[in-house]
């Protein structure tokens, strides 16, 4: 069978079904939720579009509340799941050609979620429909699973197995190739500042510290808010060029407001971005601010001094890499002062004794954490059918070994009681996920496909 000329036969309606997906903003939006859309009317736009598809060219679909469906064909007992996600993070400032007019350039597709999740997302689609279209005998069911809160909380694959038969086995098509195995411990924990009493007046009060807008994203902007009669804009000028930052200030009857642009990038491995929340905190750390203004922004300079923990001495490290953390959201303000961390720890790292050092280096500065949401680590043995098959559909169409890898993301692979994570971006590629001008190169996404229509067959035959 040749794989990739079946792929190559439907590459314009791969790229126009595509291009539909990406041109919907599905970002979760909690406030327009309603029956059937717990998540916001774009991301369950996203869902029915996926429906639409799926009734389009044959398959069985079934809605769960909103929350998740699945697009099915064959028959039997057992199936195979393939887990992806059509929500997507928000989009940022700074596209070239805008977050949701998903563009065709240079041999990539540019557009939020072109890369995490809904290109490897429609890949995989288009690997199923592939198997159905040759009628290839199977002995399984093939359900392509689609969740719409990933990127936020997981209610939607929770709620779907509730109801839900669980897959003998699957992938998740949500990382990188060859195959990911293991993936870390994820950990959201919110930090909350406890009021200080008797606070003396300052020169210099901050009124309010924002910056992110999820716990997995490295925030690419931070505002601040100064009140102050001290003249602060050749202060200002200077951090900037001393750290080669980009940012403003601006004055209004004694107030400034500073904002810094930073450089946003995926959690799981901060360093990739620049945390603008912890470049303007740096600005504001020595002036003599308000007691409680004061102890916060010490707080998210020590903190967040480093991605690995090292400053808090919760720093770890195995095959599966180092343990990471990441200041994502910042809210200091009247009714709220909070830091929002994520934490990605090691498959062998015993976190609950990091998490308290976390909790009484937090306490020490006044702040009190509170488990938001945590997810332990995810392994499958290296011998287990699912990674044999799918080791060997990769090496066959690719030529190169199937090495198996240990991640920092967390993908629907660790949902499933016998999942990993497989593509869709090859060794070498740029990961670009959660950035501005997100893309995916249009050979990747078809040498994908092929991959996933041979993997699909021999999983289910």
């Amino acid at each position: 069978m040749n794989w990739r000329q079946e792929v190559d036969n439907r590459k314009e309606a791969l790229l126009e079904d595509l291009k539909g997906l990406l041109q919907i903003p599905s970002i979760l939006d909690e406030s327009k939720a309603a029956p059937n859309m717990p998540f916001g009317p774009e991301v369950r736009q996203a869902l029915d579009y996926m429906f639409d598809l799926g009734e389009r060219d044959g398959f069985k679909t079934k809605d769960v509340s909103g929350y998740a469906g699945h697009l099915e064909y064959g028959d039997g007992e057992e199936i195979v799941g393939i887990l992806c996600h059509l929500d997507v993070v928000p989009a940022g400032d700074g596209w070239t050609y805008g977050a949701f007019n998903p563009t065709v350039t240079n041999g990539k597709i540019v557009a939020r979620g072109s890369n995490d999740d809904k290109g490897p997302t429609m890949a995989a689609y288009y690997g199923l429909k592939i198997v159905k279209e040759l009628g290839l005998p199977l002995s399984k069911r093939v359900r392509l699973i689609a969740g719409c809160d990933e990127e936020s909380e997981w209610r939607c694959v929770r709620e779907y197995f509730k109801q839900e038969q669980m897959p003998t086995y699957g992938f998740a098509p949500d990382a990188d190739f060859p195959i990911i195995n293991a993936e870390k411990g994820l950990y959201d924990g919110v930090l909350t500042q406890l009021p200080i009493q008797h606070a003396q007046l300052t020169k210099y009060h901050l009124i309010s510290f924002t910056s992110g807008e999820r716990p997995n994203m490295v925030p690419d902007v931070a505002t601040a808010v100064l009140q102050t009669d001290e003249v602060l804009e050749e202060q200002f000028e200077a951090y900037l060029e001393k750290y080669e930052a980009e940012g403003t200030c601006e004055w209004d009857k004694g107030t400034y407001t500073f904002t810094m642009k930073g450089k946003a990038a995926h959690a799981m491995e901060p360093d990739n971005g620049i945390n603008a929340a912890y470049m303007l905190a740096g600005f504001l750390l020595p002036l003599p601010l308000d007691i409680q203004g004061e102890r916060y922004i010490e707080f998210v300079r020590h903190v967040f001094a480093d991605s690995r923990g090292i400053s808090l001495g919760i720093e770890a490290t195995d095959e599966t890499g180092d343990l990471t953390i990441n200041g994502g959201v910042f809210r200091y303000h009247d009714e709220e002062r909070t830091a929002t961390v994520n934490i990605r720890y090691p498959y062998t790292a015993k976190f609950e004794e990091r998490l308290q050092n976390l909790r009484e280096i937090a306490l020490s500065f006044g702040f009190e954490l509170k488990t938001r949401h945590h997810m332990p680590p995810h392994h499958v043995a290296e011998d287990h059918p699912l990674v044999k098959t799918l080791a060997e559909v990769y090496e066959r169409q690719t030529g190169e070994t199937a090495n198996l890898m240990a991640i920092g993301g967390g993908t629907y692979a660790r949902s499933l009681e016998a999942g990993v994570a497989f593509g869709a971006l090859f060794p070498g590629a740029e990961d670009v996920a959660h950035q501005v001008d997100e893309y995916m190169e249009i050979e990747d996404l078809l040498r994908a496909a092929a991959i996933y229509a041979e993997a699909i067959y021999e999983l289910a035959k």
